[in-house]
């Protein structure tokens, strides 16, 4: 990211993620132009995830990091596929989803150790994808209410359990509308 001395990077990317979600919820883009508009945000200020992961700040900024590249990355891969050409190039759209992801996890396993598991809620959430049905959850921060997580990664829901974070059942995702809204 492009540092300016007095400058708070974290606010300053939170900011624009809030105005942009601010325009999808008052139905002014779709949540594809979200991804979009994040997507050219992230690459016009050259933002690059942190190398060292040492508060919740700096986790929070890089699960929002590998979140946004993983989505982009999708999808361009299903652009590409709709069209049944560039086999080559869809691959490696979707090797960057697997990889995006899976950074996005172990991010958000810092995040949760950084917290100490403490004031964590985790719990399976009602979809509509028949792909992601049983398998995405949720993770919650109550200490910082705009902090919400996602995940389907079966290692960190295991995790979650041992942690005696994981509820049973399922809920409804406090961000619903935009879990459930196709891209």
């Amino acid at each position: 990211m492009k540092y300016i001395h007095g400058e708070n990077i974290f606010d300053k990317f939170r900011e624009k993620r809030e105005s942009l979600i601010i325009m999808l919820k008052n139905g002014d883009i779709s949540k594809k132009e979200y991804i979009e508009e994040t997507y050219y945000y992230i690459r016009e200020q050259e933002i690059k995830p942190f190398k060292i992961v040492d508060n919740f700040n700096k986790a929070v900024f890089n699960y929002q990091y590998y979140n946004m590249m993983a989505k982009y990355s999708k999808l361009k891969a299903k652009e590409i596929q709709k069209f049944g050409k560039h086999f080559q190039q869809m691959k490696n759209h979707f090797e960057k989803v697997n990889y995006y992801y899976h950074k996005k996890n172990q991010t958000t396993l810092k995040a949760l150790e950084l917290r100490n598991f403490e004031n964590v809620e985790a719990y399976y959430i009602k979809v509509k994808s028949i792909h992601l049905k049983n398998k995405l959850f949720e993770i919650v921060f109550h200490e910082d209410a705009k902090v919400v997580f996602h995940s389907n990664s079966e290692w960190l829901a295991k995790r979650l359990e041992e942690e005696g974070v994981f509820s049973c059942g399922k809920k409804q995702s406090v961000i619903e509308s935009y879990v459930n809204e196709r891209y």
